[in-house]
Formats: C-alpha cells, structure tokens, sequence
C-alpha cells in the first residue's frame, strides 16, 4: 500500500512539472476598477477577455479614486484602468506635458522605475476636462473652441460647480491661458444637475468631462475644443503588476486588442447605456465585448 502511494505522489510531482500545468493552476487575475461608470464598464470588459482565455477573475470593484493606486502597489490587485493624465498629475506629481504619446512614454517610465508597474497600450479614448455647451447657444454665438468662449463670454451663462472656479486646471488655469472669462452670470450647480440646468435653457455652458454619457446627445450638447491645449490628455490605460506579466505575459495581448478598439466615441455611448438608458454596467460591457467576437 505504501508503494502504491508513493508511486502516486511521485506521478502527481511529474505531473505539475509537465509545461503549462503549474501555470494553469496559478491562472488566476485580480481586477479592479475605480468608483464611477467608466471605469466599472472597462474594468468589466477586461475581465470578460481574460476569463475567455482561461483566466479565473476576481473582480475588484468600485475602489475610490483616492486609493486605487496604493491598492496595487500593495498587491491588493493585480490590474486596473488608469488614465494618462491622473498619473502624470496627480500620481506623479510632474509637470504638464499636452502631447498624448509623451505622456504615456513620461508616466510609463517612472511607474516602472518608481513602483514596478507597466502601463500596457494607451486608448485613443480620453476622459479630459472639457466644457460643455447647449449646441443651440454655441451655434447662435458661433462658439467651437475656448477662444470663441472667451471672446465672447459676455453673452454665455455659466452653470459653475463652485470649486471649478477656484481650481488651478480648472477657470483659473483656464483664464492665465485663454484670457479672463466675463460671463454674462455664472450661479452654482450640483454637478449632477448640470445636464438638466442646460436641457431646461437656464444656462449655456458648463464643465464636464469629455466621455460623459450625455455627450451622446450631440444634437443638443457641443464639447468646446481646447484649442491652446490647456488641459493633459487623459487616455485610458491598463495598468499591471510587473511581477503578475512577467508569469503571464499572455494577458498583454489579451488587454491590449481591447485598447485599441476604445475611443472617446464609444466611451461615451458605453456610458450613456448606464448613465441615461439605466442599464447594468455588467450587461453594457458583456454586450460590447461580444461585438467584439
């Protein structure tokens, strides 16, 4: 009896030597996202493509903004979208750089260097601060870039959050940039009343962001080009353990197709199914993965 489980024990130690074996035990990925839409519906699509080759997710879910970062130089999880922009400024803390590719090169080298981590391929999809317009007002004024705001301020309501007012990369920033801003009156809103303030004509422009949900309605909302490029790009971006990729450098791949087919355009629409239509984020993410296919 000793011989025969000893003859087992020596078969199963082979056999978790044989190519792949150990590695289809370990094929297991934590993946996190941050607490709003976008992030929740991109996270989620990268879960479905890793589980489609194999992989065994544990998804880690609505982490605040404020956190995330530590949470994977913790080892807490292992992936996660980030934006460009965010790591430049407010990770890193380095100095404002507009050309998309070298920022990416920027936040990608240091985080290697400072934090061992690797930035996987950058989206063309980018969630920068932008402002918004009613189009009806922006199309009446001949408003399509910030200098056409600037210039004409004085006929332009602004629904203002408070703090944007304030805020170096917001109106301050703005206005060492493009010129002081003389709107015509500027009261302050909730920020999740902007869109309904605009709809019901109480005011023209606001601030937002540049993949919100409610952009898909370009007949009635107009993103003002930043045309002296005051704002950093803010593209969207897989970040990944250096550790996890060096045992699993499949899922670079894996990540990386589902980069390239995210835009500013789809990220809106993506949105607008949860935040306008009140669809699951779960559903709207399995749904554009499967277009994929």
């Amino acid at each position: 009896m000793k011989k025969v489980l000893m003859s087992i024990l020596v078969l199963v130690s082979l056999l978790a030597l044989l190519p792949g074996r150990a590695l289809a035990a370990d094929k297991s990925i934590r993946v996190g996202s941050k607490d709003f839409t976008e992030s929740l519906i991109v996270g989620e699509i990268y879960a479905l493509a890793l589980e489609d080759q194999g992989y065994k997710v544990d998804r880690v879910s609505s982490i605040a903004s404020s956190v995330i970062h530590t949470s994977i130089v913790n080892d807490e999880i292992d992936l996660y979208p980030e934006y460009t922009g965010t790591a430049l400024l407010s990770i890193l803390k380095l100095h404002l750089e507009t050309d998309p590719q070298k920022v990416y090169d920027m936040v990608k080298a240091e985080y290697e260097k400072q934090f061992k981590l690797t930035w996987l391929d950058y989206s063309p999809a980018s969630d920068s601060q932008g402002l918004v317009m009613r189009k009806e007002s922006a199309d009446k004024l001949g408003i399509k870039t910030i200098s056409d705001l600037q210039a004409k301020a004085k006929d332009v309501r602004f629904a203002s959050q408070g703090e944007f007012d304030q805020r170096e990369d917001g109106l301050l920033g703005l206005a060492q940039t493009y010129g002081d801003f003389a709107f015509k009156s500027s009261t302050i809103y909730d920020n999740s009343l902007k869109y309904q303030v605009l709809a019901s004509n109480e005011a023209d422009l606001a601030p937002a962001y540049t993949t919100e949900g409610q952009l898909v309605n370009s007949d009635q909302y107009v993103v003002l080009e930043d045309d002296k490029a005051f704002w950093p790009p803010y593209n969207l971006a897989p970040v990944i353990r250096q550790d996890f990729l060096k045992d699993h450098q499949d899922v670079a791949d894996i990540i990386n197709k589902l980069s390239a087919k995210l835009d500013t355009k789809t990220m809106i629409e993506l949105n607008a199914k949860v935040d306008v239509d009140g669809q699951d984020y779960e559903d709207v993410a399995k749904e554009f993965y499967q277009s994929l296919k």
